[in-house]
């Protein structure tokens, strides 16, 4: 079937055949086929009701291409995208009920045991549309939840297809805290050096000028070009400021490490810097990186101007770490959940959208604490506070927010699980800094904890 084949069957899904009160069988029917025919899914490519591995559950639809000797509606196995579908009448549109319980049920299906192959997760209604992106255990929005109609069908399942036809490989995290002394560089190192054991490519960034944290405690000493060079010349190949950081293991005769863009004391310079380069500079150098490491981590600074704006505009998600004794540590995780994050989803997602593209920004993953001794009264605090947080956010009349995802994301109806995951104390952790070797790679009870944080957040 050519593409003005294609088209034409699509937009007369909509215009023609669907009725306006279908139901999800009809959306299945009339709707979803022919969607499936324009991303290029033959019927030998699609399996209905597929058992997802989780109990009962089964959603709608599980895609992948077949090969010669693998048949996808036949072996049923290393799926590649799952589809659920909805009635018309199902209201998705964003922060509506069933909308938010249709995410929860996509990102449920998505982490279940026969679905570890998968790497896209869509909803739709045939009234709206949302492309979920899921890497590692990380799940996130792909594109915002877009209104679909028979003029702009093409244009939305054009975007869609691009991204899945065209993944990227790499998930970019910012590190990002307003408040300082909650561990960013810490996090960083050694997140990136327990990925690395698990044979990931990463880069890290660092992108704290004030500081300079990062690129000290590896005793990494720049020459030229330097990053800022890179920065406000256009020039510059952002490959010509990456260091390899490898450590050689004698046990295992194995080599460690992963690549390093340090800051050079003249990006410290904040005025100088500010006035030549905008937000959006560090995500396009980034953007070139995109399928040579699966992972790249931001070192942001604990503030909210022009680096660290920057380092959360060019990522994907925004992990926070948080101390459970230090109150203003939960506030600003608060603040930079309900406002800085939001502020930077609207202009990318405007950015895009003057690109004739489709993007949603970066989400911030649930929040944890970092690296302090906690007795069970000090548990017992951080939580009434976080709750009067969450109680806040959802009371507030002008900007309503649901937080409780973020500091409790166990929380259900069903189950009040209000478990923070917590990095221990450690001292070995805190001091790897004067070794200028990440701790995971010399502690194994340091490695431990960091093992727990990556299968926690990022592994499956």
């Amino acid at each position: 079937m050519d593409s003005a084949v294609k088209n034409q069957a699509l937009v007369d899904a909509l215009v023609k055949n669907l009725p306006e009160d279908a139901s999800e069988a009809q959306v299945n029917q009339i709707f979803a086929s022919e969607l499936f025919k324009f991303l290029g899914f033959e019927l030998n490519e699609q399996v209905p009701s597929f058992p997802t591995g989780s109990g009962t559950d089964a959603v709608d639809y599980a895609i992948r291409h077949s090969t010669e000797n693998d048949i996808f509606s036949q072996t049923k196995t290393n799926p590649d995208i799952l589809v659920e579908l909805k009635a018309r009448n199902v209201n998705l549109t964003p922060d509506s009920t069933q909308y938010q319980k249709t995410v929860v049920q996509i990102k449920r299906y998505l982490l279940a045991e026969n679905c570890q192959t998968v790497k896209w997760g869509i909803i739709t209604n045939a009234n709206h549309i949302q492309l979920f992106r899921k890497h590692g255990k990380v799940i996130h929005p792909a594109t915002v939840c877009l209104e679909i109609n028979p003029e702009n069908i093409i244009k939305i399942a054009t975007s869609i297809k691009e991204k899945i036809d065209k993944p990227q490989k790499v998930l970019t995290v910012a590190v990002y805290n307003n408040k300082g002394g909650v561990g960013k560089t810490t996090t960083t190192v050694n997140t990136a050096a327990t990925l690395s054991l698990y044979n990931k490519k990463v880069l890290i960034v660092d992108f704290d000028p004030n500081q300079r944290d990062l690129t000290n405690s590896l005793a990494i000493k720049p020459g030229t070009p330097t990053f800022y060079d890179c920065l406000v010349d256009k020039n510059i190949n952002v490959t010509d400021v990456i260091y390899p950081y490898k450590l050689n293991s004698k046990k295992s005769k194995k080599s460690f490490g992963f690549d390093v863009i340090p800051v050079h004391g003249k990006l410290g310079d904040w005025d100088d810097v500010a006035q030549k380069i905008t937000f959006d500079r560090l995500s396009k150098l980034l953007d070139t990186l995109k399928n040579s490491y699966d992972y790249i981590f931001i070192d942001a600074p604990p503030n909210w101007r022009i680096f660290s704006v920057s380092a959360v505009y060019a990522a994907d998600v925004v992990l926070i770490p948080a101390k459970h004794n230090n109150l203003f540590s939960l506030e600003n995780a608060a603040i930079a959940i309900k406002e800085y994050i939001p502020a930077v989803q609207k202009a990318r997602i405007k950015d895009a959208a003057r690109r004739k593209n489709e993007d949603f920004g970066p989400v911030a993953l649930p929040i944890f604490f970092n690296g302090e001794k906690m007795t069970d009264a000090q548990k017992k605090g951080a939580k009434l506070h976080i709750n009067k947080l969450i109680r806040e956010a959802q009371e507030n009349s002008n900007h309503q927010f649901a937080l409780r995802p973020y500091f409790y994301p166990r929380y259900t109806a069903a189950n009040k699980n209000t478990d923070i995951f917590e990095l221990p104390n450690y001292a070995s952790i805190a001091n790897s800094a004067f070794s200028h070797i990440p701790a995971v790679y010399k502690d194994k009870i340091a490695k431990g904890y960091y093992i727990n944080l990556v299968k926690e957040y990022f592994l499956q």
